[in-house]
């Protein structure tokens, strides 16, 4: 989660990183690049050193999230759903969380700290400007949900 919240990565992109890709970003300034597998397009980011290093320091032989029972295969988006509930059921969190809300965290950081839609969209790989508004002012829209 910590990952797709530094970068905006979708979980499933996250969790398909390979354990030599994260290696090589440490050498050239944490640059991770990941061909998403929802739309098939590239997109570059980059991880914060410190995270790269605690990654690692629990990363497996191929991947960076093995699979639980079978090492050669990646964690899969539904043990992370469950994990988050999990977590969400012990901290008493009160609303929904998935794998998804860190990618809209995500969005809504970046657009209060550049003030830019494009730049949002342009980092998500978005091609309808009407979903980058959704993801980047999702704070606001929740905000209008609550009472008051």
């Amino acid at each position: 989660m910590e990952v797709c919240l530094t970068t905006g990565y979708r979980v499933s992109d996250v969790l398909s990183l390979k354990t030599e890709q994260l290696e090589r970003s440490s050498h050239n300034g944490g640059r991770v690049t990941v061909r998403e597998r929802k739309t098939g397009k590239l997109r570059r980011c980059r991880v914060p050193a410190d995270l790269v290093y605690r990654c690692m320091s629990q990363a497996g032989r191929v991947y960076v999230f093995e699979g639980r029972f079978d090492r050669l295969r990646h964690r899969t988006r539904q043990a992370v759903y469950k994990d988050l509930r999990r977590a969400a059921k012990l901290f008493r969190l009160d609303v929904h969380v998935s794998p998804h809300s860190a990618r809209k965290a995500w969005a809504v950081d970046e657009y209060h700290r550049t003030g830019s839609i494009t730049r949002v969209q342009r980092n998500l790989n978005h091609t309808d400007p009407s979903v980058t508004m959704l993801y980047a002012l999702a704070d606001q829209l929740e905000a209008r949900k609550r009472p008051k």
